[in-house]
């Protein structure tokens, strides 16, 4: 008895090492490709917000579909629920990003050079430029970086067009925009959150002739 019991244990402690032994390395290019594509999927799973439990049901949906067993529950009727979870909990993300958010445009707006546009984002002149200012018709030839708020690098949004028409040619200038003027609570998945801020550092080198 004693005997069949320490197997036992010795069996269970051997599968509680296997189940939280680290994953292998990958080493082949294909090996990489398939872990990039798990970070894809876990990209695509950010504006749900999952906690460890949470993420592990999904695991375990993700398993049973690989695997071909009968699911627990009807997709169908569960498909409408995964937009309205996805939803309510981007707004959570959304509020705790403004948040943040507007404490940073209230920070750069205090800087000296800094002032607010019309429709509410900060624009700071790093380099004051001596040439002429490009309208909304003009092409125009810029350098610039876009971050979020912790310097990830963001794509341009339509804050920045605003932003352009008030910088002059040589000029330099950082460009703070509220989320309202950008991605709203929707975001832009994967790169940037709900209700994120904006940040691009905007040189305008010159106004390309038409």
């Amino acid at each position: 008895m004693r005997f069949v019991v320490s197997c036992l244990v010795t069996l269970l402690c051997l599968g509680t090492t296997a189940a939280f032994a680290a994953a292998p390395e990958p080493t082949t290019d294909e090996q990489k490709t398939l872990y990039a594509l798990g970070l894809a999927v876990n990209q695509s799973l950010n504006n749900f917000n999952l906690s460890e439990p949470e993420f592990e049901m999904v695991k375990s949906g993700i398993t049973d579909g690989f695997f071909k067993r009968p699911p627990k529950v009807d997709l169908q009727a569960f498909g409408l629920k995964i937009s309205e979870l996805q939803q309510a909990r981007a707004s959570v993300i959304a509020e705790a990003e403004k948040k943040v958010g507007a404490a940073f445009l209230a920070k750069v707006a205090a800087e000296s050079g800094a002032k607010k546009t019309e429709s509410g984002a900060i624009l700071k002149t790093i380099k004051e430029g001596n040439g002429a200012i490009p309208k909304m018709t003009d092409m125009v030839k810029v350098q610039y970086q876009g971050t979020l708020i912790d310097g990830t690098v963001n794509e341009m949004s339509k804050c920045w067009v605003e932003g352009m028409q008030q910088i002059k040619v040589g000029g330099k200038s950082k460009l703070v925009c509220p989320s309202i003027l950008a991605y709203r609570d929707k975001g832009l998945p994967p790169l940037i959150k709900p209700g994120a801020t904006l940040v691009f550092e905007i040189e305008l080198l010159e106004i390309v002739a038409k």
